[in-house]
């Protein structure tokens, strides 16, 4: 398997015109919640870029839950924010989710095969689906921050070399790892991985900081715990408003 880790849009693009796998990695939060949402009992997730989009498809579709965040909190009229610490609510339920850059993401990354979403805390079920799929090419993105290119997304970076240590020890015969972009920093974020820990680099990024002043300072660990999730959200259709998720562990 050919390996990529290339943040943002560039990877999104990359993955789409190559039809690679994408893993899109958007470690605070929106991986974690996806994740977590599905792990709860979630149907289906109905990503959207704008809150607008959200609002308009839940008026078609009112038993659906709004889930999602703009400037880290729930927009107006949203059930619940951007936190796997509110999933639990999405048992049995259709999800209308967007977020700031992790949903817009996906929908950018539309194209590859497949489009997938995943950070620590689902590293087992992405790396086992890549490896029994036999997948020849992998595009790690690490999301960055939307419209903000030199955001350092310290978190993204780390999740995205965890997700990468664990699918090169799970590679092996014809279908052994090789690496394209990114290797340099994977060789970086591996090391302090090893000497600082992902839950030092989790909680010291800058997106840290700004969840600390909304006050959602305890989703920043529980972001960056390891395998917590048996789910992996993958998105399986295009749509009018974005893409439909579902979770590829149940398929």
């Amino acid at each position: 398997m050919l390996i990529h880790i290339i943040e943002g849009e560039a990877g999104c693009r990359y993955a789409a015109s190559h039809g690679a796998a994408a893993i899109i990695v958007d470690a605070l939060r929106a991986s974690a919640t996806a994740s977590a949402l599905f792990a709860y009992g979630a149907k289906e997730l109905l990503v959207t870029s704008t809150v607008e989009e959200a609002l308009h498809l839940k008026t078609t579709l009112p038993d659906a839950m709004l889930y999602g965040e703009r400037g880290g909190v729930p927009p107006a009229g949203f059930d619940c924010g951007n936190s796997p610490a509110e999933a639990f609510h999405s048992r049995g339920k259709q999800v209308i989710f967007t977020t700031t850059t992790g949903a817009c993401r996906l929908i950018q990354a539309w194209g590859s095969n497949p489009v997938l979403m995943a950070s620590t805390i689902n590293t087992s079920s992405v790396v086992q689906y890549l490896c029994q799929k036999k997948v020849q090419e992998t595009v790690i993105v690490p999301a960055g921050l939307m419209d903000a290119p030199n955001f350092n997304a310290q978190e993204d970076w780390a999740a995205s070399a965890h997700i990468a240590m664990q699918l090169c020890n799970c590679l092996t015969g014809q279908n052994a790892p090789f690496w394209g972009n990114g290797y340099e920093r994977f060789i970086e974020y591996r090391s302090r991985i090893e000497t600082e820990g992902l839950n030092y680099l989790f909680s010291t990024a800058p997106h840290a900081e700004k969840l600390r002043a909304i006050g959602k300072e305890n989703d920043i660990l529980q972001c960056a715990q390891i395998d917590v999730y048996d789910a992996l959200p993958m998105a399986v259709e295009k749509n009018t408003f974005g893409v439909t998720v579902r979770n590829a562990c149940c398929t």
